[in-house]
């Protein structure tokens, strides 16, 4: 016999968090007059849950445990690991129109496999509409525009898919549940029935999740702690390139990225980054050098720009782009204090340009130089690329995989590398790329400026 039990909650409109009692101010966020009453309705059958049988480790080892699913894209198989994992929950998450259902179209029609794809924003032909455009084969592809949770399920057990597609997880419901589509308990719940499906039935399912103005996954963290693998979908309106990132791999490596170009065609992979990052670079101008980033296990290297002019104000301006505003503050200060270069009157503007963020600390001495070859007006030489820490004390420290940045900048054509002295050994100078240790920023501003 079913029961149903219904009690009244109480649901924060500022930061989603839900409380059992109304109060006037938002115990979470602090907010005033926050609180709004929805009903919660649970239903209980009394059955007895019956409890997996477990097995030993060397029956669960099989041949094919840890086979990976290709994807069709190269740049996908490498974030996430080599591949698809059969039983995995993933969860893409990306702001409006940055291309998070393409791209899981792209992989529906990749992976060759019978996949199903759960359009409860757009109805199915919207979707076969898309697929077309893309020129995507449909031929094991199912698609559904349910959005109820329990027909959902019921999709899953009667096509018996090996991936399935939820896009987005803010639009699915659980009709048990009085609170609306999107809110903090029915994400928690349809998250933790997503999960449940994807164990017992050994199927993978990929959870597209919208994000907030600053960047996080919309709904609650519980979503991304009980998830296997979180990726990011990154972009601008002003470029075409696209990156996804993972923030979280249980199967592989975490911030790993892929780079990808947005057409009329949908996503096209980038074989070399670096490449197009540096297309079109400026040379020969003060205030320009080349940093060998390291994007997860990948080598980029990005064009890193400063103009530093006087001020017209009595404040001066200290702005960039894809860099730590606070870190860029202490380089400054730097260089007033360790290099004698008057700084506390000039505006300052960085950019890593491609729009690519970089918070990587074996960024400063790059952008420190190129602060110094504005401000001096002397031009940085085109097949020099800097690399190292930069401390308060003005010596410059080590970094990691040093290797594998060179190797990137001498397949480009580099030259020259300014790296610390505390990075080099004997793989690093097998390169074929002449080395300049250093172990102050004064040092290679002599290897620099002369």
């Amino acid at each position: 016999m079913v029961r149903i039990k219904t009690k009244i909650a109480f649901l924060c409109s500022a930061c989603g968090d839900d409380f059992p009692k109304w109060n006037g101010q938002c115990p979470s966020c602090k907010e005033w007059g926050t609180l709004s009453e929805f009903k919660v309705s649970a239903k209980k059958n009394g059955r007895n849950h019956e409890p997996r049988e477990s097995k030993s480790l060397s029956d669960v080892l099989t041949a094919d445990s840890g086979k990976r699913i290709p994807t069709g894209l190269k740049e996908a198989d490498r974030v996430l690991g080599g591949g698809l994992l059969s039983g995995s929950l993933i969860l893409l998450g990306g702001s409006p129109g940055v291309g998070k259902s393409t791209l899981a179209l792209h992989i529906c029609t990749g992976i060759k496999r019978k996949a199903l794809y759960i359009s409860a924003e757009e109805s199915e032909e919207q979707v076969a509409l898309r697929a077309r455009r893309l020129n995507i084969k449909p031929d094991q592809l199912y698609l559904s525009s349910e959005n109820e949770l329990d027909g959902i399920i019921s999709h899953i057990e009667r096509i018996k898919p090996e991936l399935v597609i939820i896009d987005s997880v803010q639009t699915v419901m659980n009709s048990s549940l009085d609170s609306l589509p999107g809110s903090p308990s029915q994400i928690r719940d349809c998250g933790q029935r997503f999960l449940e499906v994807s164990k017992q039935k050994n199927i993978t399912i990929l959870i597209v999740g919208h994000v907030t103005k600053d960047g996080s996954i919309a709904g609650p963290k519980m979503l991304e702690h009980m998830v296997d693998t979180v990726l990011y979908m990154e972009g601008d309106d002003r470029y075409d390139h696209r990156i996804l990132r993972s923030a979280k791999n249980r199967f592989g490596a975490t911030h790993e990225v892929g780079i990808f170009i947005m057409d009329e065609d949908g996503l096209r992979e980038v074989a070399n980054p670096s490449e197009m990052f540096l297309a079109e670079r400026s040379v020969n101008i003060p205030g320009t050098s080349i940093y060998p980033s390291l994007e997860g296990t990948r080598p980029i290297l990005v064009e890193v720009q400063a103009l530093v002019s006087n001020a017209n104000f009595g404040t001066p301006q200290r702005n960039v782009n894809g860099f730590d505003y606070k870190r860029l503050g202490m380089l400054i200060a730097v260089l007033e204090k360790r290099m004698g270069l008057a700084m506390g009157t000039k505006d300052v503007f960085v950019n890593l340009v491609g729009g690519l963020r970089v918070d990587d600390p074996a960024a400063d001495l790059s952008i420190i130089c190129s602060a110094a070859s504005s401000t001096m007006d002397k031009p940085i030489g085109e097949d020099v690329v800097l690399l190292g820490e930069v401390g308060l004390a003005g010596e410059v420290r080590s970094i990691n995989r040093l290797e594998q940045r060179l190797q990137e900048a001498a397949t480009l054509g580099f030259k020259r590398a300014i790296v610390p002295s505390a990075s080099v050994n004997d793989r690093v100078k097998k390169i074929k790329i002449d080395l300049h240790p250093v172990k102050t920023v004064k040092d290679a501003f002599k290897v620099l400026f002369n």
